[in-house]
């Protein structure tokens, strides 16, 4: 007489466990949404600035420097959506990452290039040359950089910058891409879109795409905003701060977004100067020897 086997529980279709990873991959489509927006309005941005460049109408260039504003709203929401609804992963982390190359590198590069160094109008035509290689050769550094400040960010396993400042605030170590790229949107949409011309607006206008670049390698401290929590109860007076900035974005988004992105790059140069003197000014305690000696 054999032993009975024992009775092993009927598996329901519902317990495939094939069909229960598919559901979760699913559920990851969301945040993915966001970050294909943010890619599309990369595009468009490219799209834009080289339209503005061959008809020779700033509307075009101010149009891309909108659609690279509108994917700095998307590019925050896709992280925030993909936490609150806990669909984190690794496809969706490197696919944001992709997606920032193009839309916060090299959409604001195309823009940069043809926007301040494509108009020019220099009689002497050598000079002229000169200008434009300057102008591509620094919205490359602009693209370098701001793909080696991904690089960075993604391998990094300890964020807090080395000056963190007061304990418990959040920093991004270096300005953060999407940053860089605002800069460089705000700018042109302050202009209205009409092209740099003079050469030496030019010049300038390459040194500040090179400080850019430099800010987004650089150890400098940027505040990150990640510790705002709107689930969380507020003051009733930050929802009018918010109520107010938008509307001040509606009417008057050319001050009012060029005010912001310059105040946000300045924050992390002036908080390193600050940083700097005041580590200056401690003076190191004296040693024994040294006292003994002063007595």
């Amino acid at each position: 007489m054999t032993p009975l086997e024992p009775l092993t529980p009927m598996r329901r279709k519902d317990d495939n466990p094939n069909r229960a990873r598919r559901v979760r991959k699913g559920l990851y489509i969301l945040p993915s949404l966001f970050t294909a927006v943010n890619i599309a309005a990369g595009y468009f941005a490219v799209f834009q600035a080289i339209q503005g460049a061959f008809q020779k109408d700033p509307r075009h260039f101010d149009l891309a420097a909108m659609a690279i504003g509108f994917a700095i709203v998307f590019d925050g929401l896709d992280g925030r959506v993909a936490r609150m609804t806990n669909t984190t992963s690794d496809f969706g982390r490197e696919l944001d990452s992709l997606a920032d190359v193009i839309t916060f590198g090299m959409a604001p590069a195309v823009l940069a290039y043809l926007w301040g160094f494509h108009a020019i109008a220099v009689a002497n035509e050598e000079l002229h040359q000169k200008l434009i290689r300057l102008g591509a050769v620094t919205t490359f550094l602009f693209l370098a950089a701001g793909a080696c400040r991904l690089a960075r960010f993604n391998i990094q396993n300890n964020p807090q910058p080395s000056n963190p400042g007061r304990p418990g605030r959040k920093y991004f170590v270096g300005m953060p891409i999407p940053g860089g790229a605002g800069v460089i949107a705000a700018v042109v949409h302050f202009a209205h879109g009409f092209p740099v011309q003079a050469w030496w607006m030019a010049l300038i206008w390459s040194l500040f795409v090179l400080l850019l670049g430099f800010l987004m390698v650089s150890r400098w401290r940027f505040p990150s905003f990640k510790g705002v929590d709107f689930r969380q109860r507020h003051s009733s007076r930050l929802l009018v701060v918010l109520c107010a900035l938008v509307m001040l974005i509606i009417y008057f988004s050319d001050w009012t977004l060029f005010i912001i992105a310059i105040t946000y790059m300045f924050w992390g140069i002036f908080s390193r100067l600050f940083y700097g003197m005041k580590r200056g000014s401690q003076v190191p305690p004296s040693s024994p020897d040294q006292v003994a000696h002063a007595d």
